[in-house]
């Protein structure tokens, strides 16, 4: 979603904007309406078979940039694909830049690859040190990876959709169907039902909750290799399946607390579309959440990682239930000052520092 409103903003701006990415098992035949498209082949991704990563096409883009050279090249992955671009637009002299949105050494133990956590970092740090800048979506994740050795950081936040996510888009017909009236408590959490996202964590925090909120309910949206598991685990949570556009912002609004104990995030965006739907969100203090929550104000935060802290910060929320008005009018006021146009004036002016003639052309590399 962020790369395509970064691409989508620069073409908006008058730059002539390329997306080199692989072909997918859907959408192949669409043309984009603001930029042009170079396909190229790729191969299932292991653990998200929906998805393609493109495969090192070193040559062909060598070829195609020597013939048309964009100003800049910048690479928002480090698999096969995102490593040819790095290498081929290097070879021709064109600058590179880099985006680092990808926690794999975070949360490479949830996959049980937790061994390869030192080579991962290894090499994303010798990939991205070959950029002529990166960029992360929090001053966080720039701390870490500056502290393990990567060089010319940029921070490149993140906006978010203020007239998508909104609460206005409260619907208490989806409500009664999750069995909540209008005064009925209702938490949700949104995204990937898999390991790193901490749902086990979540759905065990609403548990202990209905001990002293009985009527509270609970509405997972998204789906994935963990859905089965927490289906049997606990079958009273609400499983909404995947939702996208204006039925996920209808599934934000219709609900009241946003409960997120994920650890793995580079920023979060799932946290500020909260905020923007109007919930009291309840994260731990990192990334997006560090950034725009302020504790007892207009989020509740907990100490990172610590799961006694995030249940004790998901409790004072409900005891704090008189102040969620409030609490979510300060949510919704915080994520009105996140302005996507701001995030792309600063890529616009770290990428244009790398050209000695005004930015014109642009070539994105994705997956």
């Amino acid at each position: 979603m962020t790369l395509q409103r970064l691409v989508n903003a620069l073409a908006l701006r008058g730059h002539r904007v390329q997306v080199v990415r692989p072909r997918q098992f859907k959408h192949d035949g669409e043309e984009a309406d603001l930029y042009s498209e170079l396909l190229v082949p790729g191969l299932p991704c292991p653990g998200y078979p929906e998805l393609k990563i493109g495969l090192p096409v070193n040559l062909r883009l060598k070829k195609h940039w020597h013939a048309n050279p964009p100003d800049v090249v910048h690479v928002a992955t480090e698999g096969p694909l995102g490593l040819a671009a790095l290498q081929a637009a290097r070879s021709l002299e064109i600058p590179v830049s880099s985006s680092f949105h990808t926690n794999f050494h975070a949360y490479s133990k949830h996959y049980h690859v937790g061994f390869l956590r030192n080579a991962g970092l290894a090499y994303f740090r010798w990939f991205h040190n070959r950029a002529a800048c990166t960029f992360a979506p929090s001053a966080d994740v720039i701390a870490d990876l500056e502290g393990a050795g990567f060089k010319n950081m940029h921070l490149m936040g993140r906006g978010v959709d203020n007239g998508l996510f909104n609460p206005e888009r409260r619907d208490e017909a989806l409500r009664a169907s999750w069995g909540a009236g209008p005064d009925t408590p209702v938490a949700i959490c949104v995204g990937r039902l898999a390991a790193e996202k901490n749902l086990h964590l979540v759905a065990e925090t609403w548990n202990k909750l209905r001990m002293a909120h009985p009527d509270l309910r609970l509405v997972l949206v998204g789906d994935g290799p963990l859905g089965h598991s927490l289906k049997s685990k606990f079958p009273e949570v609400r499983f909404s399946g995947v939702h996208r556009g204006t039925e996920l912002a209808r599934h934000y609004a219709s609900a009241d607390l946003f409960l997120f104990a994920s650890v793995t995030e580079t920023f979060g965006n799932v946290v500020t579309e909260a905020m923007a739907s109007g919930l009291a969100v309840v994260a731990y203090n990192y990334a997006a959440a560090r950034t725009h929550v302020r504790d007892g104000s207009n989020g509740f935060l907990a100490n990172f990682d610590d799961a006694r802290d995030f249940q004790a910060a998901a409790a004072r929320a409900m005891e704090q239930r008189h102040k969620w008005p409030e609490v979510r009018q300060a949510a919704r006021v915080t994520a009105l000052g996140l302005s996507w146009e701001n995030v792309v004036d600063g890529f616009e002016k770290v990428v244009g520092g790398l050209v000695k003639q005004p930015l014109a052309d642009v070539c994105v590399t994705n997956a």
